[in-house]
């Protein structure tokens, strides 16, 4: 059985097209992670590869924030340009949490 590429998934279930019209709390982690991917492989979707990537971490997002690039990097399909963009999402998020809550109102 051949797969859907995500370009043949129905419009509203593409991870940046249902973020945009459904909101971003749609999405789930995996589907959320895809969009930092960008590109699965041969074999997987982002989407696919986000899941690969999540059940390596335990689907702990605590644990997949604080690796580094070389244990990312360890997993096929991820190479130092997608862990870097990973991690760097996770520190723009852990400083954000850092925040003062009256800058956080503003936001």
């Amino acid at each position: 059985m051949e797969r859907l590429t995500l370009n043949q998934w129905a419009e509203d279930e593409r991870p940046r097209e249902k973020f945009e019209l459904k909101g971003k709390h749609t999405l789930s982690d995996a589907e959320l992670l895809s969009i930092l991917l960008g590109t699965g492989t041969r074999d997987e979707t982002a989407v696919e590869l986000a899941r690969i990537l999540l059940r390596n971490f335990d689907h702990d997002l605590e644990k997949l924030g604080k690796c580094n690039p070389v244990e990312l990097t360890g997993i096929k399909g991820v190479g130092k340009a997608k862990a870097i963009t990973i991690l760097a999402a996770f520190e723009l998020g852990r400083r954000r949490q850092e925040l003062p809550a009256s800058k956080l109102n503003k936001i």
